[in-house]
């Protein structure tokens, strides 16, 4: 056999011995179990196939290889193996797959390798290779997001603009790079309509799913979306499980391109605020377009995304006319022209003023065209938006359609300027108003029926941010200081007592603090388990986040920094560690401002934890310092301890081993004089892990056991899970493997069960070093790999030491222990 021929041959023995690692890393399944899973993903694949491309005795094609992967895949996601990402990437196995050809193609020798290479790659260069899946397995074939919402019936004119817009797209064939369309205007002009118009009228030409998000870039009254979060929501759309959601924006951004990738899919991004929040949402598939909606012209995207500008302009006369008599009808509008004429001319051509007034002359189809007309030249507000036409002020639209509400729904408008946004449930509505739910339901209906209020998610409301910067003026003019201060107020108890409820689900165990007492007219959402808890709080996160801020703002100073507090635990849980940041910065302020020592402790030390999370150790100390001192003026020995608690996680972080058992010990000597059993245990493991980097094995082993069998006892499942892997290290270093990895599983199904990642990244890592010294580099490798994946994730430091273990022998190191 000639060089060439042999290079061939070892090129598609090394290809399918890839093949063969994933087969076995996803669970080893059998040639029936790919099968049935490649069957029910619609790429089936044939027993003999199978066994005829896996002894390389043929060279496999395109077709083969991604069904093939995709029923490996299949197989792991049931058993929940975490894969390494080298092997779940259908991108990087085409590429190799493309370089196998190669090679076999280039070999100087005439066989049927070399022509069926020479086949597939005529195919690929004509585009006639079988469609396949790419992208995680099973996410689109089963989930299909259709997000866009109703097209207007009314619609009317904009033929030039849906011209050019079906002008962007190609005529045949996929376009060389994704089109990115960016339509903008004033407020109200009709950019988001003639966006959805447009997306209805080409959904068909992707049909792999339209994405659709509101962005709030020009929120009078509230922050922006964050992009990160709508990440969050369009993974989820399509499939991704919310546990595979990356943390990091640049993590989740990169994840939806993959998950887009050779898809055909649209997405429809409306009202974003500058191009910074739009670039992390573009889909980078040719087959995908990206519709922009935006009151700014975005210039940065134009130049450097290269996206089509298109200016709206307000509707000509004539198709003001069309749009009027389109929802009152032509005889009514035609009754009585002056009227009509006077309307369309205070509407500037706006399409929401018009649908405004078309809604309220529709409902009260007694009312004369004259009479509207001449309300809508009363004077209004809105001072920011108005125009030097004052018959063609959307302020007065506004105002005449707020008139038109009845008294509870017009209150209720008013009283929305004063919650934070982005978006408010049922009970916080009812709170703010002191309603019950069931009234604050059926003023929301109204408000919807009114163009006043959007349900943009079910049991969720929005109000578009002209309409929020209305009712805030609203009720800074209406309603007395008091009124407006107690419904605030009531806000901010349903808030606070709501997360202070899913925070002790969260853990138990917190030390608990006496919260302000909760006004009458307050609702209340009854949580009873831990999952419901999650799901409140991610649901609330931005308003829990915003809620902070306003309660500073309007010196609710109680209010703000124990809000702070009842949301640390879940910040720190899920890894948002800025937010954590910003949010204890926020209560700091608050509690300082009034004199609170306790609230000033306790944000002290909840701001070194997101300090020590992100390795700024300098602050870190800094904030336990002042914590520690201030609870010692208390005479808190409880907060003491913990303070020192965290004084030796410090210390450890910074290799004062020493130090850091010095602190414990001091921890653990005042949770036992203030008979709190549970921080004792929780203190005795630290010990016991100090002792372990110490080299002190006995009694590392010795202070850990204790510190098990008490928590056991007082139910601290949380901190078991850090004393599980405290044993787990010390067996691994007296090479007591088997009971190493016994401790490290059991770590893990705690850590998972308190939603923990960061910890589990730590634990998986000292279990992967374990089955290392097991003897087991393949199993070790497994375990370092998902570790890597979830500390990628979460943009830490000890994500390098990982790659150094999945380099070279391992060595293992300290976890961090914070609470």
């Amino acid at each position: 056999m000639s060089g060439s021929g042999r290079e061939a041959q070892e090129a598609l023995a090394r290809f399918v011995g890839e093949l063969k690692r994933l087969r076995q890393l996803a669970g080893a399944p059998s040639l029936n179990t790919l099968v049935a899973i490649s069957a029910s993903l619609g790429q089936p694949l044939a027993r003999s196939t199978l066994s005829d491309k896996l002894t390389a005795k043929s060279l496999p094609d395109w077709s083969f290889v991604a069904s093939f992967v995709n029923a490996c895949l299949g197989h792991a996601d049931q058993l929940g193996i975490r894969l390494p990402a080298e092997l779940t990437d259908l991108g990087r196995w085409d590429a190799e797959h493309l370089r196998l050809l190669r090679i076999v193609d280039a070999a100087r020798v005439e066989d049927r390798l070399r022509a069926a290479a020479h086949m597939q790659l005529g195919q690929r260069a004509s585009g006639t290779l079988p469609a396949t899946r790419t992208g995680p397995a099973g996410l689109l074939d089963q989930v299909t997001p259709r997000q866009l919402p109703a097209a207007v019936p009314s619609f009317v004119g904009r033929r030039a603009a849906l011209a050019r817009l079906a002008a962007l797209l190609p005529t045949g064939g996929r376009a060389a790079t994704v089109p990115i369309v960016l339509i903008s205007g004033m407020a109200g002009v009709g950019k988001t309509t003639l966006a959805v118009r447009h997306a209805h009228q080409v959904a068909d030409r992707f049909p792999d799913g339209q994405l659709y998000v509101n962005l709030r870039g020009f929120d009078a009254t509230g922050p922006a979306a964050n992009p990160a979060e709508v990440l969050r929501e369009f993974l989820e759309a399509l499939g991704v499980p919310a546990q595979r959601v990356p943390v990091g924006l640049d993590a989740r951004s990169g994840l939806f391109r993959s998950v887009l990738a050779e898809r055909r899919a649209l997405v429809l991004l409306d009202n974003a605020g500058d191009a910074d929040q739009v670039r992390p949402l573009l889909p980078s598939s040719p087959g995908c377009l990206a519709l922009i909606t935006s009151r700014g012209h975005l210039p940065g995207l134009v130049t450097i995304e290269e996206a089509h500008p298109l200016i709206l302009d307000p509707l000509s006369r004539m198709e003001a006319y069309e749009l009027l008599a389109q929802r009152l009808g032509m005889a009514r509008v035609e009754n009585e022209p002056e009227a009509a004429n006077r309307i369309i001319a205070a509407a500037a051509g706006l399409p929401l003023a018009l649908a405004i007034v078309a809604s309220r002359a529709a409902i009260q189809a007694d009312f004369s065209l004259g009479r509207l007309a001449d309300e809508l030249t009363e004077p209004g507000v809105l001072d920011s938006f108005s125009h030097v036409d004052p018959r063609a002020d959307i302020r007065t639209v506004f105002s005449w359609s707020y008139r038109n509400l009845d008294p509870t729904s017009a209150r209720t408008f008013r009283l929305l300027g004063l919650h934070p946004g982005p978006d408010v449930c049922v009970p916080a509505l009812a709170s703010l108003a002191s309603v019950s739910e069931a009234q604050a339901g059926r003023t929301l209906a109204a408000l919807v029926r009114a163009n006043l209020a959007a349900e943009q998610l079910p049991g969720r409301f929005v109000l578009h941010d002209l309409l929020r910067a209305y009712a805030a003026e609203l009720v800074s003019g209406h309603e007395p200081e008091t009124v407006r201060r107690e419904a605030l107020g009531r806000l901010l108890d349903y808030y606070l007592h709501t997360a202070y409820a899913a925070d002790l689900l969260l853990y138990d165990q917190r030390d608990p603090i006496s919260l302000t007492p909760v006004r009458k007219g307050t609702a209340a959402t009854p949580l009873t388990d831990r999952a419901q808890a999650w799901r409140w709080l991610a649901r609330e996160h931005q308003v829990l986040l915003a809620a902070v801020g306003i309660a500073v703002d309007a010196r609710f100073d109680t209010h703000a920094w124990q809000l702070a507090w009842t949301v640390n635990t879940y910040l720190d849980r899920l890894g948002a560690w800025q937010d954590q940041l910003v949010v204890q910065e926020r209560a700091l302020v608050a509690a300082s401002r009034a004199g609170d020592r306790d609230g000033q402790a306790r944000a002290h030390r909840n701001r070194a934890v997101a300090c020590l999370r992100l390795e700024d150790y300098d602050q870190a100390h800094a904030h336990l310092d002042r914590s520690l001192a201030l609870y010692t003026t208390l005479g808190d020995a409880i907060g003491s301890a913990r303070a020192h608690l965290n004084l030796g996680i410090l210390a450890e972080r910074q290799g004062r081993y020493q130090q850091a058992l010095y602190s414990a010990e001091q921890a653990r000597d005042l949770f036992t004089a203030a008979g709190n059993t549970s921080g004792a245990a929780n203190a005795l493991n630290n010990i016991g892990w100090y002792h372990s980097q110490l080299g002190n094995f006995q009694q590392a082993l010795d202070r850990c056991t204790q510190a098990l069998l008490l928590q056991q006892q007082v139910g601290n499942r949380y901190w078991q899970a850090h004393t599980w892997d405290s044993l787990g290290y010390v067996h691994f270093r007296l090479d007591h493997q088997a009971e190493a990895i016994r401790c490290y599983e059991n770590a893990l199904v705690l850590w998972r069960e308190a939603a923990e990642r960061y910890y589990e990244a730590t634990t998986l890592t000292h279990l992967g070093d374990s089955r290392h010294a097991a003897g087991a580099p393949d199993l070790a490798r497994d375990v370092w790999q998902r570790a890597l994946e979830i500390l990628e994730e979460l943009g830490h430091l000890d994500a390098e030491e990982v790659r150094t273990r999945l380099g070279s022998e391992p060595t293992q190191s300290a976890p961090t222990r914070l609470v």
